[in-house]
Order: C-alpha cells, then sequence, then structure tokens
C-alpha cells in the first residue's frame, strides 16, 4: 500500500442519529398532554366596571357554602342570589376558605355558571 495514495473517506453512519430522533420524538409524545379535560373562562382582572348593589359574596368552605355569610345549599345558591341582583350578569364575589379543594370551587363555580350566572370574581 503506498502512502502516498488517500485513503477513501468513510461516509458516517446515521443511524445512531435516527435512534436518537426516535427515542426524543417517543419521550415527548408520552410526556405531552394533547387536550384539557376542562378550561375554565375567567377575565382578566380589572376587565369589569365598578362593583355596584348589594354585598353577594359566596364563600366556598369544604364543608359548605354561605351566602353575604349566611349558609345556604349550594342548589339553592342561584336562588337566594336572584332578589339581590337587576341582572344575571351582575357580579358575584367568590372565596375559597381555607383548606377548600379546588375541585369544591370548581363545583360551585359550574352551578353558578348553570343558573345563567357568568360574571363571576374569584377574590383571594
Amino acid at each position: 500500500m503506498d502512502l502516498s495514495e488517500p485513503r477513501p473517506r468513510r461516509r458516517p453512519s446515521l443511524t445512531p442519529m435516527i435512534d436518537v430522533v426516535f427515542l426524543l420524538l417517543v419521550f415527548f409524545m408520552l410526556a405531552s398532554r394533547f387536550g384539557m379535560d376542562m378550561q375554565l373562562p375567567l377575565a382578566a382582572a380589572g376587565s369589569g366596571g365598578a362593583y355596584q348593589g348589594p354585598p353577594r359574596l359566596v364563600q366556598v368552605t369544604a364543608e359548605g357554602v354561605t351566602l353575604n355569610g349566611i349558609s345556604v345549599s349550594e342548589e339553592a345558591l342561584a336562588g337566594e342570589l336572584a332578589p339581590l341582583m337587576e341582572a344575571k350578569t351582575d357580579t358575584v364575589i367568590l372565596r375559597a376558605g381555607e383548606g377548600t379543594p379546588l375541585q369544591r370551587l370548581v363545583e360551585v363555580m359550574g352551578t353558578l355558571g348553570d343558573a345563567g350566572l357568568s360574571n363571576l370574581v374569584l377574590v383571594e
């Protein structure tokens, strides 16, 4: 073999790179969430006007629901709110009590939404 002759160049193998790309594809497919189970449509802070009318504070706790400090059942909540509102677009203030599960708050929001009350404000 003559040393003056250049050796033919070897082409790099693409197999390891293809394996890595395939593994990354599988990883991201398994780690991704393709849909949301439920979305809460919440208005951006500061988008509403000034609060008007009588107080409508709904306190949600793990034990139950209170309206302006008076205990009410979740099913009767929309009916109890009706005399305090001029229209269904009036603002209802929601407050979660200490240690209240998020699911409980979502259930109350769903009940109010089913009754046509969509202008809900969540406060701390």
